[in-house]
């Protein structure tokens, strides 16, 4: 990029101060209104999505030209925990952040993000879907913008099924009892199962018809009954070989799998549709089918995901931080988006544009993004990940029961909620 914009990939041990803090240097608004200055933005996008969002933060540039960007992408495994120790040390930390949205609560809550609310950066609040909008609220203050959302669907590979001759699978039950007909049809294995992200554990637990917590009357709910089923769950397709699973790099090989065609489903989202249509087995874009994630025993339900555009609160430029979320979360930004990578938008006047309205995967995507289960929206939200983690590794390998592992997790989740039963 012009003006020196760099691209940089964040690995651990990085030293965080090599990171331009604030935006170095300033900023200021003329009296005439013009931004300059630098701003430094952290885009947490993956492989397939980050040159979009660096050509973007190009075009922001070319309509403010004394502000220069300073694009730096920053692995989302990493981004979190150096976010955290950035701001916390008061160096290094980036002007603006692509946030993940159970972040926003824990980084508002340490006070590293700069409230938004009466701001250039939040423009036209009514326009954002509500649910949305809520992941960047935290104690009645808006901390962040609406960029992305999104929710898990099954991706399938329609010529597989169709050789194997079964239908989609409405629950895990039936592509259980399929699993053995597509081995034997098409020597492909039913399902790939995350096992290193306990996000992808969400959807056994609410079909099950559990939840992680009730954070309005603070009630520990993971290790009741439905927990224990959705830990059975997991565990029961992987023993019946009808699910392969890995403990880490869950992500790359899950793609791998289903653009080779090794695995006929996978349960995914938005994010990996273009990383997905990539691959052998999608040369017809037209073989990538998208059904809602399967159902367990006593419901069906996937959680809402998304991303957020936050402000550093220790900016040292923060009128050009806010009109860069601004442009960031536009409505023309968000549609450019959706014509290139099939994201989401959070924008609802978004969805009457003909080009979103016709897209495939938004007409998929936007009903089940409405129906998403809310995760809690509190400071703790993301601390109560790594519990599911431990245990779905510990379940999948034998070393704990399901029984075992949702009372762990449960033990756990009262010592990070100090208050809750």
């Amino acid at each position: 990029m012009r003006r020196g914009m760099v691209t940089t990939a964040l690995v651990a041990g990085l030293a965080m101060a090599a990171t331009a803090c604030g935006g170095g240097g300033g900023g200021r608004q003329s009296a005439g209104g013009e931004l300059s200055g630098t701003v430094t933005f952290w885009d947490t996008s993956n492989d397939a999505e980050k040159a979009t969002y660096k050509k973007l933060a190009e075009d922001f540039e070319k309509e403010h030209p004394k502000v220069d960007v300073k694009y730096v992408s920053v692995p989302f495994g990493d981004a979190n925990a150096k976010f955290k120790n950035a701001a916390g040390g008061g160096a290094g930390a980036p002007d603006v952040m692509r946030t993940e949205v159970a972040w926003v609560a824990d980084f508002a809550n340490l006070g590293y993000l700069a409230p938004l609310d009466d701001t250039p950066a939040l423009d036209n609040p009514g326009d954002y879907l509500p649910q949305a909008l809520g992941s960047t609220k935290f104690k009645d203050k808006t901390y962040a913008v609406p960029q992305v959302t999104d929710t898990l669907g099954l991706f399938y590979n329609k010529r597989l099924l169709k050789e194997a001759g079964v239908e989609v699978p409405k629950t895990f039950a039936e592509l259980s009892a399929a699993a053995k007909k597509i081995k034997d049809k098409t020597g492909a294995t039913a399902l790939y199962l995350r096992g290193d992200d306990p996000y992808w554990f969400l959807p056994y637990l609410y079909g099950e018809g559990g939840n992680m917590v009730d954070a309005r009357d603070k009630i520990v709910e993971i290790d009741d009954d439905a927990g224990v089923k959705a830990f059975k769950a997991i565990k029961d397709l992987v023993d019946s070989k009808a699910a392969v699973t890995d403990a880490t790099d869950g992500q790359e090989n899950q793609l791998k799998a289903l653009k080779d065609g090794s695995v006929a489903m996978a349960v995914s989202g938005p994010w990996d549709i273009e990383g997905v249509r990539a691959g052998k087995e999608f040369k017809d874009k037209k073989n990538l089918g998208v059904a809602p994630v399967p159902g367990g025993s006593a419901s069906q339900g996937s959680p809402q995901g998304g991303w957020n555009l936050s402000v550093y609160a220790g900016s040292k430029n923060l009128q050009a931080s806010y009109a860069f979320v601004k442009y960031m979360s536009s409505a023309k930004v968000q549609q450019q988006t959706t014509e290139k990578l099939s994201l989401l938008p959070t924008r609802k006047s978004v969805y009457e544009v003909p080009s979103v309205k016709n897209n495939e995967m938004v007409g998929f995507f936007k009903p089940a993004v409405d129906k998403a289960v809310q995760r809690p929206w509190i400071a703790e939200g993301n601390s109560l990940f790594e519990p599911i983690k431990v245990q779905m590794n510990k379940v999948l390998t034998g070393a704990a029961t399901p029984e075992q592992a949702a009372k762990a997790v449960g033990d756990s989740y009262r010592k990070i909620l100090k208050d809750y039963k």
